[in-house]
């Protein structure tokens, strides 16, 4: 799937404002970006926006990039490095918290929930760094940069044969977790394991419960396995 820039722009000028007081935001999806049950990567995913798709932003958490969202009629959380909204007719990361948008502040009440998640991540692995940004500029800018989704930014998309994706099927490994969300175009950093495919110019792991496809030289997620 391609979202140049004008079209990203495109959808987020439709509901441009500017409000006077903390109420639901509309942003568009940078990217097929999943639904989590709750708002960290440990927790599982109950959803996904595609990518230049609008949701509703119901709050965001103060001190992380971990917003309520709905979409649909799927409700949970969604990491807003990924969630855009227009600012001056510029695509803009909500986790920047734009003051044109007055985003109100939630808390997350499954404290529980979210310790039992970590320690289930623990038990098969610890956090081993964090995905990073599309580009540079952040993942909402590396897109627009990039005038593409599907793909690595800056390089051609390339696409795993059908082959390649029954191979990662028949062949699961062990989850890893890393900090940020799992998307087209992240890059995984160089000290975690990949694994071979028959297609050489692609690997391939799990992280954060989502096995993912990825280039060879790069690094970057070329397909998330759904």
């Amino acid at each position: 799937m391609n979202l140049v820039k004008t079209g990203l722009i495109s959808s987020l000028l439709i509901s441009t404002a500017l409000p006077a007081v903390a109420q639901t935001v509309e942003a568009v999806a940078a990217t097929d970006l999943n639904i989590r049950s709750g708002p960290g990567p440990h927790h599982s995913v109950v959803g996904v926006i595609p990518g230049g798709k609008e949701a509703s932003v119901e709050g965001c958490l103060e001190s992380t990039s971990w917003c309520q969202v709905k979409f649909g009629d799927v409700t949970g959380w969604s990491s807003s490095d990924y969630l855009a909204v227009n600012v001056e007719e510029k695509a803009v990361a909500l986790t920047t918290r734009p003051q044109s948008y007055n985003v109100k502040t939630v808390t997350y009440e499954d404290a529980e929930g979210t310790k039992k998640n970590e320690n289930e991540g623990a038990a098969v692995g610890a956090t081993l760094g964090a995905l990073t940004g599309v580009a540079l500029g952040g993942p909402i800018g590396g897109v627009i940069a990039g005038g593409i989704l599907g793909g690595a930014a800056g390089t051609a998309a390339a696409e795993p044969e059908e082959e390649t994706i029954t191979y990662i099927s028949s062949n699961p490994v062990e989850t890893v977790y890393l900090d940020g969300e799992v998307v087209v175009g992240a890059g995984v950093p160089e000290a975690v394991k990949t694994y071979e495919l028959p297609q050489s110019e692609f690997r391939y792991l799990n992280v954060n419960n989502q096995a993912v496809v990825v280039d060879a030289e790069t690094n970057q997620i070329v397909r998330v396995i759904r």
